[in-house]
């Protein structure tokens, strides 16, 4: 005999959750509960309904809740970081963060998650710490994605520059869902890196 659909969901099986494939499904969820509810909503019990799973699951994986913070943002920027062609490795321009705009339109919750842990950072300054580590790990695949780009290698100052105007329209694009807006403007600034790519065109790495 199985259950009618609008039995309470306390009454509704669980998810029977692998080990493996388990914690990433917490994780997926525990970035779902922050991107429509904010962190304050992020409880075991609020993950654990979101995955399907017992409350008990939830601690067995990540013990605290700030560890359970903590693995989800760097799960979001593995993610974003494999998604957006941030760093294809072709040293092409045209290559250069190909895959943004569609990266927020399949999943934007992954970045509204990031912008609440970035706004309730201000509110506690504990997450600062792990929030600059990890979007480190943005700057430096930009940097390394430039100099493959440019004659000189990009200093600090060009790297945030360009990381600052593709982190602005991931926001924008995420409020406003205007995906060909950020195409365009992606395309506006690939024009500005074949400027300051003197050999592009001799060496073919500006195509």
């Amino acid at each position: 005999m199985t259950e009618s659909a609008d039995a309470p969901k306390s009454r509704r099986p669980r998810k029977r959750v692998h080990y493996g494939e388990g914690r990433e499904a917490l994780l997926n969820a525990a970035v779902r509960v922050v991107a429509r509810g904010g962190l304050r909503r992020l409880t075991y019990r609020a993950v654990a309904e979101e995955a399907g799973v017992t409350h008990g699951l939830v601690v067995h994986h990540f013990g605290s809740r700030d560890a359970l913070i903590e693995e989800a943002l760097a799960h979001t920027i593995r993610t974003s970081l494999s998604t957006s062609a941030l760093e294809p490795g072709t040293g092409k321009v045209a290559d250069f963060s190909t895959g943004l705009s569609d990266m927020v339109t399949a999943d934007p919750d992954t970045q509204a998650f990031q912008y609440e842990l970035l706004l309730e950072s201000r509110r506690r300054p504990e997450l600062l710490p792990q929030l600059r580590a990890l979007y480190d790990e943005y700057f430096d695949a930009t940097r390394r994605e430039l100099s493959r780009m440019l004659p000189d290698a990009a200093d600090r100052a060009l790297t945030r520059l360009v990381f600052a105007a593709l982190d602005g329209l991931v926001l924008h694009q995420l409020v406003f869902s205007e995906p060909d807006v950020t195409d365009a403007a992606l395309e506006k600034l690939r024009s500005l890196l074949r400027l300051l790519d003197a050999d592009g065109d001799a060496d073919g790495n500006g195509a």
